[in-house]
């Protein structure tokens, strides 16, 4: 059976060609790529604001295999279809359930391709319902790391939603950092969390323009290990959520 790795490698192509076509108009630029953690354990973790630009983005960019965390929607055909429809009523108004119509044969093959084949490149499904428990999804995420592995555990939407203090910038979920909190004590291993932050992404498909990224450092739990476990957490996490915001704001000042 072939392992994730190799999979990810037979389906590079047509990746490649998803992640042009998502980010078709714009130009790239990333900043700090020299903070990117080539090889060993990694989580990379940031603001979520383009949908699958931010995924075509990181694609493009990171130089090395990654392996994503997503919403679960995505496995399920049936859900995929409506997801995408929700998706282009947001960008295209009145005119989204029209263009959701013309796309119609593309858009199924698409739907069926997608969510049949996920699963194979080793993405982690995970429930964004609020309330619902994430034990299952998390443990993914360690084993994925403890096996050298690269993931990707974006925070957020997709989206921008202007009712937030900072629409670009949600406030963190605590998973990345239990996770840390967890390979630390329980098996030595301090894992290099890498703070990402994007901008550009959330502009509408195919209008032109820039996105960026912007690398900070890796981060580790260590730092910040306190008495008990909900401490150490949450300063973990509210750790990264300031960093990123700050790797935001350069952005912005560029």
């Amino acid at each position: 059976m072939a392992t994730v790795e190799q999979e990810l490698e037979r389906f590079g192509p047509v990746i490649r060609r998803l992640s042009r076509l998502s980010l078709l108009g714009k130009k790239v630029e990333v900043r700090g790529a020299e903070n990117f953690v080539r090889e060993g354990p990694n989580i990379l973790v940031g603001n979520h604001i383009g949908s699958f630009k931010d995924v075509a983005l990181l694609f493009k960019t990171v130089p090395r295999p990654i392996f994503f965390t997503a919403n679960s929607e995505i496995f399920n055909r049936d859900e995929l279809n409506v997801l995408i429809r929700r998706h282009l009523n947001r960008h295209f108004k009145e005119f989204g359930l029209t263009l959701n119509k013309l796309l119609g044969p593309l858009k199924s093959y698409f739907v069926n391709y997608i969510s049949t084949n996920i699963s194979k490149i080793g993405t982690i499904p995970v429930d964004i319902s609020p309330g619902r428990k994430k034990g299952e999804s998390l443990m993914l995420v360690e084993n994925h790391v403890r096996q050298g592995r690269a993931v990707i555990a974006l925070q957020g939407r997709g989206r921008l939603r202007k009712m937030l203090r900072n629409p670009y910038v949600e406030r963190f979920r605590s998973g990345v950092a239990f996770i840390a909190h967890n390979l630390k004590v329980r098996h030595g291993l301090d894992v290099p969390i890498t703070p990402l932050a994007f901008f550009g992404t959330h502009r509408p498909l195919f209008l032109p323009g820039r996105v960026w990224v912007n690398v900070g450092r890796p981060m580790f739990v260590k730092d910040y290990l306190t008495g008990g476990v909900k401490e150490t957490v949450e300063r973990f996490r509210s750790a990264l959520e300031s960093r990123i915001e700050s790797l935001f704001f350069e952005l912005l000042r560029r």
